[in-house]
């Protein structure tokens, strides 16, 4: 009797030591999207994914948005998330810096553009008609809104500098005429141009920019990456259309955009007391 207890013992240990060595793999999966302080529309639009995730991963997804791109760098730092729906800008410092891996693009391969836009009865026909006028840019980390407007701008002295919150708050500025010109995406542009409908805008400057990924982070292993990989891959169509990914489609090259990138953080960090100062 004796033994058949300690036996039933040592097998009730032993499954408790296999659960907790289950219990210490990825149990939760953190999922980081950059929302503008549309959080609820986000968690809306990722509603489909997310419960095909949960059913298919048998773990727990967690969608955190983000305010906006400085806000979800800092999460991208810390490597508090799992997975990274990443604008380019995110996408690229994330790949080069913080060892993020990119799984497949986000949609806009073929649009995914950086303006700077002005009111359209204004003067300006060039960007270096901008000089000693008030600009609006986006926040560090974003591609469109603040890297690539400042590489462009850089060699003019404008009167001031304005770090828009989120790109709508770039055409409000301008819409306020408190802004001369203001950086954003044209995704963005097309989004919340109609939040103003009395004011008529035009693209002054434009870039081409890679589209931006869906990133995974250095925490999760090599096998459960691949097994996130396949799932997102096998996704229904209506939910891979309702957060805009491309899993046939294959990632794009960041390291031009992040020699951007690495070029214009000097000028940030020299201007940063005197923002409204880009003159060599």
């Amino acid at each position: 009797m004796f033994s058949r207890r300690l036996f039933l013992w040592q097998l009730l240990v032993l499954l408790t030591a296999c659960k907790t060595t289950e219990s210490s793999k990825l149990e939760k999966l953190s999922i980081g999207v950059v929302s503008y302080g549309g959080g609820d529309q986000s968690i809306e639009q990722y509603s489909p994914l997310v419960q095909y995730l949960e059913a298919k991963l048998k773990m727990i997804i967690e969608l955190e948005p983000a305010y906006n791109e400085i806000k979800a760098l800092e999460q991208i730092k810390r490597r508090n998330w799992s997975l990274v729906f990443a604008p380019p800008g995110l996408a690229a410092i994330a790949i080069f810096e913080e060892q993020y891996s990119p799984i497949f693009p986000l949609e806009g391969v073929t649009n995914t553009r950086s303006l700077i836009v002005v009111r359209e009865e204004s003067p300006f026909k060039k960007l270096t008609d901008l000089k000693r006028k008030a600009i609006a840019l986006g926040q560090p980390g974003s591609a469109t809104g603040y890297y690539l407007p400042l590489y462009n701008l850089y060699g003019l002295t404008l009167t001031e500098v304005r770090i828009a919150p989120t790109p709508k708050t770039v055409l409000e500025w301008i819409d306020k005429k408190e802004v001369a010109a203001g950086a954003l995406s044209l995704a963005e542009f097309e989004r919340y141009r109609q939040d103003f409908p009395q004011t008529k805008y035009r693209v002054l400057h434009t870039n081409s920019v890679p589209p931006g990924a869906i990133i995974v982070g250095p925490t999760v292993e090599l096998y459960q990456q691949e097994r996130i990989r396949q799932v997102l891959a096998s996704a229904s169509p209506d939910a891979i259309a309702a957060v805009g990914y491309l899993p046939n489609t294959k990632v794009p090259d960041y390291k031009p955009l992040m020699e951007i990138i690495a070029k214009v953080r000097p000028i940030a960090e020299r201007t940063k007391d005197k923002p409204a100062y880009l003159h060599k």
